[in-house]
């Protein structure tokens, strides 16, 4: 999915099914660089997606979160915004939510 200023795609190391990013079209490094066109774009994505998400995994929730700073775990240097459906079930206690994500697929291999 596209708009203007970004566009959306699935997660290649999707921490649960459906896991999609947005991700705006102009190059930079962290969320707070964005300009608020860019933002209220890739807002309009994640809703957009979270419809799509809705009928074709039924999630129970979900997660929004952008990883900003290495120290944050950000990885790929270029902003992207996750949005990560949730189901019951998929950690024994999801209390805490962004504190905790999904620990088992926190790391991975490239």
């Amino acid at each position: 999915m596209t708009n203007e200023l970004a566009y959306s795609a699935r997660d290649s190391y999707a921490a649960s099914p459906g896991h999609t990013l947005v991700i705006p079209n102009r190059h930079l490094a962290s969320f707070f660089e964005l300009t608020p066109e860019e933002v209220a774009a890739c807002m309009d994505l994640i809703s957009k997606e979270k419809e799509l998400i809705d009928k074709e995994f039924k999630p129970d929730g979900y997660n929004i979160g952008v990883n900003i700073g290495t120290a944050a775990g950000q990885s790929i240097h270029h902003v992207h915004i996750h949005i990560i459906p949730r189901y019951k079930g998929d950690v024994e206690n999801p209390q805490g939510g962004v504190r905790h994500v999904i620990p088992k697929n926190a790391h991975y291999t490239r």
